[in-house]
């Protein structure tokens, strides 16, 4: 009877040495299954895992790998022919395809926009106030549908931290508020501890509102149209005349004369 004990210990060992073989056994069968299946999906997707990743981390394009792109030119910035659109509305119409000629005149419209604003971006100035214009930034969008949408930009900078932003664009909301403000003669004004926000001024005696924040700068805004604005933005400028000179650069009346009819009582087109 002393022995069973010790019998019995040595029984337990055993089996718990064939479980562990058998969970041993069991492991390596699952591994070589996932293994085989992963190489299965790997087949079907054309990756080769034996090829090395480059210093990229793309894969390299050798037989039955995915090449990763490195670059490329991107695409054009090409506006809508007009005068091709319009062809092709005349002729869709004729058609009775409306819903092609509808699109061919939207695009027509989006043409001329983008013309007109590339025409108002080459005639703002080189330099404002010792600021040179960065040209990377230089950025003419319209939704080219009703004349409404259309937003000219052009940032200047200098070496330091000063720069001026300027954007002539279609604004509804905002020429709601200026308009208010007018209608208003300035009534409203906000003031924060005696220190004025806003107020009114003229720019090549056009009425505006020139604003200050201490954290984003100065900003003029200067209504061109029933719903058009140019908006200046100016950064780590001196002051308010400082400011004011620089918006006082701008050809306004030019900017007016770019984007309506050349005769006298006629509206702005572009807003």
């Amino acid at each position: 009877m002393k022995k069973l004990p010790g019998l019995m210990i040595a029984v337990s060992l055993c089996l718990l040495h064939e479980a562990a073989s058998g969970q041993v056994l069991l492991n390596r069968v699952r591994s070589n299954i996932e293994r085989k299946a992963e190489q299965a999906v790997d087949k079907a997707m054309g990756v080769d895992r034996s090829q090395p990743a480059n210093s990229t981390g793309a894969a390299e394009t050798s037989s039955g790998s995915r090449a990763g792109n490195k670059g490329g030119a991107g695409l054009v910035s090409t506006p809508p022919d007009v005068k091709a659109n319009l062809t092709d509305a005349e002729g869709s119409f004729k058609a009775g395809k409306y819903g092609e000629a509808r699109y061919a005149i939207q695009q027509a419209m989006l043409g001329v926009e983008m013309e007109i604003g590339q025409k108002i971006l080459k005639s703002l100035p080189e330099t404002i106030s010792g600021l040179k214009k960065d040209a990377e930034q230089d950025q003419v969008t319209s939704t080219g549908w009703g004349w409404v949408g259309l937003t000219i930009q052009r940032q200047y900078k200098d070496n330091a931290d000063k720069e001026l932003r300027i954007a002539i664009a279609n604004n509804a909301a905002l020429m709601t508020g200026l308009n208010l403000y007018f209608a208003n003669g300035g009534a409203a004004a906000q003031t924060s501890g005696g220190k004025q926000n806003w107020k009114q001024t003229k720019v090549k005696n056009n009425r505006a509102i020139i604003e200050y924040d201490e954290d984003s700068g100065y900003k003029v805004s200067v209504p061109i149209g029933q719903s058009s604005v140019v908006v200046y933005e100016g950064v780590n400028f001196k002051n308010e005349q400082d400011m004011l000179a620089a918006a006082n650069t701008l050809d306004i009346d030019g900017i007016k004369k770019c984007s309506a009819k050349n005769k006298p009582g006629s509206k702005i087109l572009l807003y």
